[in-house]
């Protein structure tokens, strides 16, 4: 019963909570602390300044924290799962409805023009990428960097997922700084 009672106190937010994490936390604290009884609101607020000193979306912080109290690591699977499930299900039920016209005009002139506004994006993205391994390796390692991985990626066709891996590899060995 608690694993249904941790499912419904991080779904209900996430359904209801439209803005994200700080739209949310309100109702998180609403189930949290009024509904189910698991924290006082004193607690509840030394959960929200912890969840906000650590990087990363705070409502799935405060949904493992909250679970594994409550339930376990168990308990803290199925609060992550519960305040990501929204937008999982949101996000099958759109695909599945684009899926189903993608032969349709509209639908093919939409691609026609997200695609290269989404190219534009990757290259900007790409371009401060370089500049940053510029200004913090060198030309050298950057370069060095840009020739490996495209080698490995276009005529070794190696994964990108060992491309990345092993970049960051090469970086925690030879660009990590030293103290």
């Amino acid at each position: 019963m608690i694993y249904w009672e941790i499912f419904l106190a991080f779904f209900i937010p996430g359904i209801l909570g439209y803005g994200g994490g700080p739209a949310t936390i309100p109702l998180i604290e609403h189930e949290v602390v009024h509904r189910f009884e698991w924290m006082t609101v004193e607690e509840f607020g030394e959960v929200l300044a912890l969840g906000n000193a650590l990087p990363g979306p705070i409502a799935t912080k405060m949904a493992g924290f909250i679970g594994y109290e409550q339930g376990g690591i168990l308990g803290a699977g199925v609060g992550l799962f519960a305040t990501i499930a929204p937008s999982l299900i949101l996000m099958i039920v759109l695909l599945s409805i684009l899926y189903r016209f993608k032969d349709s005009p509209k639908v093919k002139l939409l691609s026609n023009i997200v695609r290269p506004t989404i190219a534009v994006l990757l290259g900007v993205l790409t371009f401060r990428f370089v500049e940053t391994s510029y200004l913090e390796s060198g030309w050298l390692q950057t370069g060095f960097l840009l020739v490996v991985s495209y080698y490995l990626l276009e005529k070794r066709k190696i994964h990108p997922a060992y491309v990345i891996l092993g970049a960051l590899v090469y970086g925690a060995l030879f660009l990590a700084p030293t103290g």
